[in-house]
């Protein structure tokens, strides 16, 4: 696999750069969601357009990855699902949506993969968790009332993404994320737990939340089943993170 990119993402790939020679991975796109300007959209754009090309040219598959996060699927009725039509409630949703019909328009090999949170050790600091931790520090957490969000291992992305390209699979989108949506208090509960902070919060009326369908990826990679999602998975996931964090 050719990897491009040098991000958070693109370095926990690297484990699979001697596997799948036949896949271009595009990890160098828009992480900010909140804080993007039209220039980055833009850019990323261009340079999905070059990396296509050249997968085109070398006969090679392109893998995408997206977003299945609020911005995505936060208008969804139900779990959000690959097979059904997205109306995206934010820029960066948008965004994506435009780049994943970019992705098909272009006639390169291609899949696509919405992600959830991703959580792991050296996150960029505008990053959710790095972000609540940074506020949990500093004595004040701004937490957006009713938001809920789906937490999953960036390590345990990486065992998905190399299951799923071991399929072959072509010319399709998946869904990776644990399949539940965790209330973001929750989440700063068990970061203050397992940080031994105490901090205020103060609410803000935007929040959103969604649950994102895994039906697929269990179809697809049956290992899933023995990854340990469920409602409880991100217990383990935020334990791991706060370890690393203490260091």
């Amino acid at each position: 696999m050719d990897i491009v990119g040098t991000g958070f993402l693109a370095r926990n790939l690297r484990p699979l750069a001697g596997r799948h020679p036949d896949t271009v991975a595009l990890a160098a796109g828009v992480s900010w969601a909140s804080g993007t300007s039209d220039a980055d959209f833009a850019r990323e754009a261009a340079l999905l357009r070059d990396v296509a090309k050249h997968c085109v040219a070398t006969g090679r598959r392109l893998l995408f990855f997206s977003t299945a996060s609020t911005g995505m699927y936060g208008l969804a009725e139900g779990p959000g699902r690959e097979d059904t039509p997205v109306v995206p409630c934010t820029p960066y949703g948008a965004h994506k949506v435009a780049l994943e019909g970019l992705v098909r328009e272009t006639g390169a090999d291609h899949l696509i993969l919405r992600l959830g949170h991703l959580v792991g050790p050296n996150q960029p600091e505008h990053q959710l968790l790095p972000t609540l931790v940074r506020q949990l520090r500093e004595g004040v957490v701004r937490v957006h009332r009713g938001a809920a969000r789906d937490l999953i291992a960036v390590r345990d992305v990486i065992t998905v993404i190399d299951r799923l390209l071991a399929t072959g699979l072509r010319s399709e989108t998946v869904n990776v994320a644990s399949g539940h949506a965790v209330p973001v208090d929750e989440i700063v509960d068990h970061l203050a737990a397992g940080l031994g902070l105490v901090a205020r919060r103060e609410y803000l009326d935007i929040g959103g939340q969604h649950v994102i369908s895994i039906e697929k990826l269990r179809s697809l990679v049956p290992q899933v089943a023995a990854m340990g999602f469920g409602p409880d998975y991100y217990r383990r996931v935020l334990t791991e993170f706060t370890a690393a964090a203490h260091v």
